[in-house]
């Protein structure tokens, strides 16, 4: 293993707090012996470029400092390779840090941890979801938490997390159920009305929602979290559960375990790791070992 390490950064991760965490995250680094070098992008297509050369390269690792978005950039890089991929995460989410269980929002203590990862065998491997030629490693969301982020995706104002909150509010309002075509591993086809679906690698979107909480991203297979039909005031009583992964034991919401499935119902886009897929219907197939990454 080469001990050039290639710091992937997003400057605007976080409002700002990308560009101040690759300065502690890289101290880290070169403190326990490694040479830094960082990469930055005028846009995702440059900085997806930069990465998959510093990969053929032969970097030792890619380091991505910044949120979700940065982290899915990494992944189209690094799928399918032997290269680990380290996190600092200091972006708004961070779910796929929190999945793992890597620091969030301390670059120092991240870069001191992927250092001793690399020194130590350099991390574990995990499985990645995968639709079309777009890799995604926490949750592709459909339903209510698309809409959501359809419509704060279209709000100029206010920035920051509280668009989202407005969004959900606006969401509810026009809330109704949708009706869904779900095609799992044993090709049977499933047809049932539904406030959303959520296929899962790993557990949590959105800044700690826990939506498919107890998926394992080392198994081979996804858990896809379906929360049914269900009234206005229940869909309010539950959606805070959430946070704490207990809406799991509701009888509106049913978990099933797939490596594959495919998801199709009208007027819905589908999300991954934040990032929009496109309108389903799609198919996601978990790949498992896909990617090597710096982590316990």
């Amino acid at each position: 293993m080469t001990s050039e390490i290639t710091l992937f950064v997003n400057p605007t991760a976080g409002r700002g707090r990308g560009a101040h965490a690759a300065q502690p995250a890289a101290r880290a680094l070169r403190d326990a012996g490694f040479s830094v070098r960082t990469v930055l992008g005028a846009d995702a297509e440059d900085a997806l470029r930069r990465a998959r050369e510093a990969v053929a390269g032969g970097t030792g690792a890619l380091v991505a400092v910044g949120g979700d978005g940065m982290v899915s950039l990494a992944l189209q890089a690094l799928a399918g390779t032997r290269t680990p991929l380290g996190v600092v995460a200091v972006g708004t989410g961070n779910d796929f840090a929190r999945s793992l269980g890597l620091p969030v929002r301390d670059p120092s203590a991240a870069g001191r941890l992927a250092a001793e990862l690399l020194k130590g065998g350099g991390g574990r491997d995990i499985d990645l979801g995968r639709v079309g030629d777009r890799w995604f490693g926490t949750v592709l969301a459909s339903g209510f938490d698309s809409r959501v982020n359809d419509r704060g995706n279209r709000m100029r104002f206010p920035a920051g997390r509280f668009k989202y909150d407005l969004a959900m509010i606006a969401e509810l309002a026009a809330f109704r159920p949708v009706p869904y075509r779900l095609t799992l591993d044993d090709g049977t086809e499933r047809e049932v009305d539904a406030t959303l679906v959520a296929v899962g690698n790993g557990t949590s979107y959105g800044g700690g929602m826990r939506i498919c909480a107890d998926a394992r991203m080392d198994d081979g297979l996804f858990d896809v979290t379906v929360v049914g039909d269900c009234s206005r005031t229940t869909l309010i009583k539950v959606f805070p559960k959430v946070y704490r992964g207990t809406h799991l034991d509701h009888p509106a919401v049913t978990v099933h375990r797939a490596r594959s499935v495919s998801v199709d119902a009208p007027g819905i886009t589908g999300y991954a790791d934040g990032e929009p897929l496109g309108p389903l219907p799609l198919t996601a197939t978990c790949v498992p070992g896909a990617l090597r990454v710096l982590a316990p």
